[in-house]
């Protein structure tokens, strides 16, 4: 997605924009706020045919009044570039029903003839933020343009929110993936506050300061173009996070991730609510228990199989960190994922074993940065609990303070205790232990936690066809994703899915029998399976039969990009090891068999073994990778890497006939 220059198409875009702006001029300008106009006469660069849309103007100006009530007031601007960035015109401005509210939301549509459509009231939409919760005093007013917009328009909107905050903390995204002409964040104090601020994703980003009044100020970024497994472009786009506060006090700002775990743990402890029903239900699911871990296993399941219901209530004064009582969460056998953790921690309690609620951000582990304490980096909760040193497990870390802890979400309904999602595994987050906790780096799981285990006996028949057995134990993430396949999905759609799964190496084939079981104790998944399939291998004159023994799941699968790669390669930990198992056909032996293959490289292993014994070919093939951010220069070597393995699960057998 490399920047082109163009003279020619330059100087048509620039007496196009003219005509424009002079069209505009004619039609109503009063009705086009100056600030639109201005930027629809910009001229942009020309980028890459799959770059959508650019922004002309991003700016969101910020006042706080000395009671710390604040008006947001956002002025955007997008030009559509495709028929696909017609997506991008649409309105929207977040609030908080008990604590914000909505003053202003206008957009207007340019269009290249010098017309507009202006959307006010009538177009507006007012929802909720999450369809997915019962209740969340969280909505958004909307004002949808796509359906009217077309290649070459300007969407531009404006919003007015007035808003106390929980927190004088803020941030500010200069860019997402598209390219941006100009990007402004603007805050205004009152007189006697100051404002410091963090840059993420790039160097300092000093502001213009006047008085108390901070501007910072970024323009003609390039687009970030979506690469395979690239970091999220929170890790790529630059942004802001500012502190503000009256110089005399620092009210609602925190100096160190201490000054938030006091924070939240104070906030918290009122919903530990133990009495003699939590107390039982603890006694009574561990009865048979004999180990600490047994006991810590028997109170997670039970936590997890509540069903999850989140019902965002008093986020303005905290509600929406603050837990629902224990007690309430039990009777009521539904919460969210802190009134989850919170539960499970009295319920430990009841033991006599401590435990501690911990803040972290669910879906990106690189998202946290150390560099800026604030509960806002934060959207989930989950548990560390504190365990002797007779407990073992991948997810047990040693705490500085607080001695040996195991962490473990309790809302995964998938992931059992000792181990931890992927997308949660190295971020960092907040063990809440008072003046004790801190902000700590999560597990990152060995790839020997997550893996898979194969065996194939596969019966190969004069005709080409062929007839097998598949025997697989997952464990970590790989069972969780088994596990979760199994329980989501229908009896039908789940043999649909591993029909899929089958046919995507082997054409025609068919499972004849499948026998999921989910073996909890040892934390694995089996699978087995029987198949067959017409015409697998290829006959030629009756004489030579081709195939490839690589028949089940598929070990390279790499997405390249074309051109040079611009972002890092992000690479999860796994392991996997198979060994297919093939009779050869009567009155067949074998002409030609691949060479072994081997491949070793930071990130990752791979081998690849052919043998024969007594008239059956075996495959053995295993691939170990390492948890691994592999900067963009690199990636050349990733690319190697995956070319040795596709070729090797690429190359066929040939059988000659007697």
């Amino acid at each position: 997605m490399k920047l082109k220059t163009g003279f020619s198409q330059t100087l048509l875009t620039i007496f196009a924009l003219a005509v424009f702006a002079a069209n505009i001029s004619a039609v109503d300008k009063e009705n086009v706020p100056s600030w639109l106009q201005q930027s629809a006469k910009a001229v942009s660069p020309t980028y890459e045919k799959d770059v959508p849309a650019v922004v002309l103007h991003n700016e969101q100006t910020v006042n706080v009044n000395p009671d710390g009530v604040m008006t947001v007031t956002t002025f955007h601007a997008v030009r559509l570039l495709t028929r696909g960035g017609k997506n991008y015109a649409d309105a929207y401005a977040p609030y908080l029903q008990s604590s914000s509210k909505v003053r202003e939301i206008k957009a207007w549509l340019l269009r290249a003839d010098g017309t507009f459509k202006f959307y006010g009231k009538d177009e507006t939409l007012d929802q909720v933020s999450d369809p997915d919760d019962i209740y969340d005093e969280y909505r958004v007013k909307t004002i949808d343009g796509s359906k009217d917009a077309d290649v070459g328009m300007v969407f531009g909107f404006t919003t007015v929110i007035e808003e106390r905050p929980l927190f004088t903390q803020d941030r500010w995204e200069f860019q997402r993936r598209l390219p941006t002409l100009l990007s402004r964040y603007s805050l205004n104090l009152p007189s006697g506050w100051q404002a410091t601020s963090v840059a993420f994703n790039r160097a300092e980003i000093k502001p213009t300061i006047s008085g108390s009044n901070y501007v910072w100020e970024m323009r003609d970024m390039q687009p970030i173009p979506p690469e395979p497994d690239g970091p999220s472009v929170n890790n790529l786009a630059p942004r802001i996070v500012v502190n503000y506060f009256p110089t005399s006090a620092n009210a609602h700002v925190y100096d160190t991730w201490q000054d938030v775990s006091k924070w939240y743990t104070e906030l918290s402890q009122s919903s530990l609510t133990l009495d003699d029903t939590i107390a039982g239900k603890a006694q009574d699911l561990t009865a048979n228990s004999k180990t600490e871990l047994e006991k810590i296993r028997a109170i997670a399941e039970y936590v997890q199989s509540l069903r999850y219901i989140s019902l965002q209530i008093d986020v303005a004064r905290g509600g929406g960190h603050r837990p629902r009582p224990a007690n309430l969460v039990l009777q009521r056998g539904f919460g969210d994922c802190k009134d989850k953790a919170n539960l499970m921690r009295a319920m430990l309690k009841a033991l006599k074993i401590e435990s501690y609620l911990v803040l972290i951000y669910s879906g990106d582990p690189t998202f946290v940065r150390a560099e800026w304490a604030s509960p806002r980096q934060f959207n989930h909760c989950i548990i560390a609990v504190k365990v002797s040193a007779e407990t073992n497990a991948p997810t047990v870390m040693t705490h500085e303070k607080l001695g040996r802890i195991m962490i473990f979400d309790a809302t995964d309904s998938y992931t059992q205790l000792g181990d931890l999602p992927d997308h949660e595994q190295g971020s960092f987050a907040l063990v809440a232990a008072g003046a004790d906790g801190d902000l700590v780096k999560m597990p990152t799981l060995s790839p020997d936690s997550n893996k898979q285990e194969r065996y194939a006996e596969v019966n190969l028949l004069n005709d080409g066809a062929i007839e097998g057995k598949i025997r697989q134990q997952s464990f970590g993430q790989s069972a969780s994703f088994e596990r979760g396949k199994l329980r989501e999905l229908s009896a039908a759609d789940y043999s649909v899915s591993l029909e899929r799964w089958l046919t995507s190496r082997i054409k025609g084939g068919k499972v004849t029998k499948a026998v999921p079981s989910d073996q909890k104790l040892d934390g694995k998944f089996d699978l087995n399976i029987e198949f067959s399939a017409p015409n697998y291998a290829q006959l030629m004159q009756g004489k030579l039969m081709v195939f490839n023994p690589a028949m089940v799941g598929r070990l390279d699968q790499f997405s390249p990009v074309e051109g040079k790669r611009q972002t890092p390669i992000m690479i999860d930990s796994s392991s996997y090891s198979e060994t297919i198992k093939v009779k050869l056909p009567e009155g067949f032996v074998i002409d030609e068999i691949p060479e072994s293959s081997q491949i070793e490289a930071p990130f990752g292993k791979y081998n690849a073994r052919y043998e024969t014994v007594d008239g059956f070919l075996l495959l053995k093939r295993s691939l170990v990778l390492n948890r691994m951010t592999v900067p963009a220069a690199r990636y050349e070597d990733v690319r190697n890497f995956f070319g040795v393995v596709r070729a090797a699960e690429q190359s066929p057998v040939v059988l000659l006939k007697k």
